[in-house]
């Protein structure tokens, strides 16, 4: 983790460099948290494109996204989080999920 006091920290107060030095801690947890939820998250999908791609399902569900996307809206307003954002961040994963299904389906290895 890298919670390092230099910049523009250093010169602040001790008391606020320790401040700082926490919530960056939190910070650096959550962001590992995330990325192992995505690489979860992630698994799960790959799952879904060798079974889409065993019966011949296109690597695409725009009604499951969409419902996904309204989902998720919600759950970031209750959450006081920028709804716009959440639809973004989510949008990005659906089109990498989507491109891993293409690949599954042409018989290539999903993470190139």
């Amino acid at each position: 983790m890298n919670t390092s006091n230099t910049g523009i920290a250093g010169d602040a107060d001790p008391a606020v460099r320790a401040e700082l030095a926490r919530l960056r801690e939190s910070i650096d947890n959550i962001d590992a948290a995330v990325v192992h939820m995505l690489a979860e998250r992630f698994k799960c999908t790959q799952q879904v494109g060798h079974l889409k791609a065993a019966h011949q399902l296109p690597p695409a569900d725009p009604s499951r996204e969409a419902h996904q996307i309204a989902r998720l809206r919600r759950l970031a307003e209750n959450a006081k989080l920028d709804p716009a954002f959440a639809e973004k961040l989510l949008n990005f994963i659906i089109a990498e999920v989507i491109r891993h299904h293409e690949r599954i389906a042409d018989g290539a290895d999903p993470r190139e």
